[in-house]
This record gives structure tokens, sequence and C-alpha cells, in this order.
């Protein structure tokens, strides 16, 4: 990255307001077997998620596994990172254009398509990944709004918003960012 890139990647981390160091006032109080959201750190933390996920598309079964990875950041419910080697890569295609993570680097997107059927930027990866991002490099995330996904047998209910892809379960208390008046967040 160039250093107008870093000192970008440096002002949009220093904006943030909640950094899971505390709650505000309107954080939803957990029932007994959650966890908030505002508990979780800003800049996000991976970790080893051992539930099975399961992604279908229609019938079609996308990916399973039990080896995601499950980044976790401030008002947003975690975003599953999926092995490649656990999801039908026959499906995926790579598509042009990305975004930029603050926290995970460089984004490619990607559709899934068979035969003449398909879902646009419905997945998204960092290939090279920052520094602390890295066991991402070799995984896929998926956005589950038109997508059937479980975790652990739940029902995923997708984050709000058309950017991010975090997929709340049952366990999580928010709110969640992504909807509206949640860009401060």
């Amino acid at each position: 990255m160039t250093q107008d890139e870093w000192d970008q990647l440096e002002m949009a981390r220093s904006q943030w307001r909640w950094r899971g160091n505390d709650r505000p006032a309107f954080a939803e109080p957990t029932a007994p077997g959650q966890v908030s959201v505002w508990d979780f750190p800003r800049p996000p933390e991976l970790v080893r998620e051992e539930r099975e996920i399961v992604v279908r598309w229609g019938v079609l079964e996308v990916a399973r596994t039990r080896g995601a990875w499950a980044v976790r950041e401030t008002a947003h419910p975690p975003t599953f990172y999926l092995p490649l080697c656990d999801v039908q890569q026959v499906l995926l295609r790579p598509v042009g254009g990305g975004s930029v993570c603050e926290w995970k680097g460089p984004a490619r997107y990607w559709d899934l398509v068979q035969g003449d059927q398909g879902l646009a930027q419905v997945a998204w990866s960092y290939p090279q990944p920052l520094a602390g991002a890295e066991p991402l490099a070799e995984c896929i995330a998926f956005y589950a709004h038109d997508l059937h996904c479980t975790v652990g047998g739940a029902e995923v209910v997708p984050q709000a918003g058309s950017f991010y892809g975090g997929w709340i379960t049952p366990d999580l208390a928010g709110p969640f960012k992504g909807g509206p008046g949640s860009s401060g967040w």
C-alpha cells in the first residue's frame, strides 16, 4: 500500500467512537446465553468458530464447515469467513471492483453462478489481508440476504444495509450497525 492509502486507513480507524470498552445507553440487555455485540472489540478480533455453518442457495448447498473464522467487531454481528476448501468453488465467479476495509484490507467480490442463474456480488474475500487478518487469506464470506444460512443449526438473519455482511443469530444482543441512524457507531 502507498503512504497515502495507509494515511486514509489510519484516518478511518481513528473515527470510531465505540470500541467495545463500554456499552452505550441504547445497547439491548443480554438474555441468558446471549452476548452483546457492544462487548466486541475494535479493531475486530478473529475467533475460530466451531459450530457448523451451512450456506444454501435454494436447494443447492454452497458451503458447509466447522472451521470458519468469526470476525467480531463492536456493534456488528459476526461476519463468518469460510475456508475455501469447504465451499463449492465451481459456483464462484470473481467480479470486478472491490472495496477496502480499514482492518482487513482490499476486498475481492464474487458472484454465485450455476447454469444461467446467478447471484451478483454475494460473497467477498481478502486474498491479501492486512496484518492481523492473515487467517482470512484462504477464506470467503457470504451476504445472507439471498441465501439460507445457519450457524449451529440456528437460522441467520442478515445484518441490515447493503454493505455489511454480519449474520444475526439468537445468541446476540444488539442493536446492530447497518440500520438507519447507525453510521456513526
